[in-house]
């Protein structure tokens, strides 16, 4: 697979495009597609480490405007090119957005939960587009919705779980799937709300924006809510409720979070390709998975509780 170099000459010449020189570009933290680099102190450039992952940040170029104008918090583009023709390597530069990713602080409780209400607010903002009315974004991928959980859970008493945990797992998915719409929406999500793609104000622990598009797709608005803590979702389901306004009765919300949740968590448990390091990493270990079961063991706590 071809890489893209990150050459003294390459940074410098990107840097002079925007008016800017080689000394004031430097390193930010990496993710597994692209190389991140803080150009001045206003300004972040992202380079594709190879030709794998430039197609995602080509969809981020044309998801990004459609967010912003949806009123998500999330950077704006200043500059975008994958033609190659001015640099050797294409390259995106984005505005840059004050704030810690939330994986790299420890918020209080009172902090974690108003953050996590904002995070609802903005995923409701940004689930209002749909194909319809985001026509032109006709090259964004749709998810298939074909994970079969009780596969997954079959697949995992090779080795992974025991038969007890299975038939334990196997017993929600068969009391969560009659509370799932038989058609679900469409809706543009951005497929990774992880807590190192949420920017928070450290000191007032404020969302100031949302980062890294390249996962967004067409998809049930609820696959959105799959990587945050479980323990975050009452609030986010709360701040998304407060925006759209959509019931709270019956626990139809809860049931598909909860799906989508378990599914992702046991589809990663099955491949998890661990790269300790890796700021990207949001899959469960088999620890994380297996407290997030103890979560329910017993009783599973409000808002899921009229489900058991």
């Amino acid at each position: 697979m071809s890489g893209y170099e990150t050459s003294d000459a390459t940074l410098a010449a990107i840097a002079g495009l925007l008016g800017s020189t080689a000394e004031h570009v430097r390193p930010l933290p990496q993710g597994v597609a692209n190389h991140v680099l803080l150009l001045g102190d206003d300004l972040v450039l992202r380079i594709p480490r190879t030709e794998q992952f430039l197609p995602d940040l080509v969809k981020e170029a044309a998801v990004i405007p459609y967010a912003r104008r949806a009123g998500v918090r999330t950077p704006e583009i200043v500059a975008f090119d994958d033609t190659c023709s001015v640099v050797d390597v294409p390259y995106m530069v984005l505005t840059r957005t004050r704030g810690t990713d939330v994986a790299c602080l420890d918020l209080p409780a009172t902090g974690t939960e108003r953050l996590y209400r904002q995070v609802g607010r903005e995923l409701a903002k940004l689930h209002r587009l749909t194909p319809e009315t985001a026509p032109t974004l006709a090259g964004v991928p749709t998810d298939d919705g074909n994970a079969d959980p009780w596969a997954l859970t079959d697949h995992l008493k090779d080795g992974w779980i025991d038969a007890e945990t299975a038939r334990w797992l196997t017993g929600w998915f068969d009391r969560l799937s009659p509370h799932l719409p038989a058609s679900p929406p469409s809706v543009l999500i951005h497929g990774d709300i992880a807590p190192q793609n949420l920017l928070v104000s450290p000191e007032t622990a404020q969302l100031t924006g949302i980062v890294d598009w390249g996962d967004a797709e067409w998809a049930d608005p609820a696959a959105d809510f799959a990587k945050v803590p479980l323990t975050g979702v009452p609030a986010m389901l709360d701040g998304y409720r407060q925006e759209t306004g959509i019931s709270t009765s019956p626990p139809i919300w809860e049931a598909r979070v909860l799906w989508f949740h378990l599914t992702w968590a046991l589809g990663r448990l099955k491949d998890p390709v661990p790269r300790p390091g890796e700021r990207h990493w949001t899959a469960p270990p088999a620890s994380r998975l297996l407290s997030l079961l103890r979560f329910f063991a017993s009783a599973p706590p409000a808002p899921w509780a009229d489900l058991s």
